[in-house]
């Protein structure tokens, strides 16, 4: 509602009552940031870690807070802190990892997400992550592997789905980009951009037929008329035939 100096208020209130509300806290530490009070928001973040000895969480708020105001590296840096003031826990590098991925730092990522897979983080999202930076990096079996253990820890991680095909796509394996599309699709049947990659599989694997009604059904779903009709037009030529 772009309230914030009420809601600043609302939360200072409310802490100076219950100063060990710990999540009061920690959205006080963003809002803070979020309105451009930086040095506020590392304030609060000295009261966390008062209240959080040895615990990666106020590290990581402060990393966000620097993220607000725009100062990637200094965020970075709260993250990696956060990473050794907790050692065996996965949150500080996951938190680095993610962002750096997210900020197209390919090789920063990856050096934090191993870390924190490697100290136990285990979800869909960081292995899709970690595939990504590694397929970005033109590591094809290191990236199929993160997305595989990326499905297994989420059988149903389109994401990571859709990083299996780009991985075939790219190590020019259309029988293998065919189940990915497929399962794909098995799950958002109304994802073009996967019936796409389904119709260039099937003309690569010579199926043109088949090719040509996947396109069709691409256009029909939305997808960009551009590329439908660039890819037809390759089908029809024999661009897109079977793989060698």
């Amino acid at each position: 509602m772009h309230r914030e100096n009420e809601a600043l208020a609302t939360l200072a209130t409310h802490l100076a009552a219950h100063p060990d509300d710990l999540p009061a806290r920690r959205l006080y530490v963003r809002l803070l940031a979020y309105t451009g009070d930086i040095d506020g928001a590392r304030r609060e973040v000295t009261i966390l870690q008062e209240k959080m000895p040895n615990d990666p969480v106020p590290w990581i708020e402060l990393g966000h807070a620097y993220e607000l105001g725009h100062r990637f590296d200094e965020a970075l840096a709260a993250y990696d802190t956060a990473a050794s003031v907790a050692p065996a826990s996965p949150l500080g590098p996951r938190e680095g990892g993610m962002r750096a991925a997210r900020w197209g730092e390919a090789e920063e990522a990856a050096t934090r997400l191993d870390e924190a897979v490697r100290r136990g983080a285990h979800d869909a999202e960081i292995f899709h992550a970690l595939g990504l930076v590694r397929l970005h990096a033109r590591d094809l079996d290191g990236a199929e592997a993160a997305y595989r253990q990326g499905l297994a820890a989420d059988p149903k991680s389109t994401e990571n789905l859709l990083g299996l095909a780009s991985v075939a796509v790219v190590k020019n394996d259309p029988a293998a980009a065919l189940v990915a599309y497929d399962a794909l699709l098995a799950r958002r049947p109304t994802y073009a951009a996967a019936e796409l990659g389904r119709s260039w599989s099937l003309a690569k694997l010579g199926r043109r037929p088949e090719a040509e009604r996947a396109l069709d059904h691409a256009a029909e779903l939305g997808a960009p008329a551009t590329n439908v009709e660039k890819q037809r037009a390759a089908i029809r030529s024999g661009a897109l035939g079977p793989s060698r």
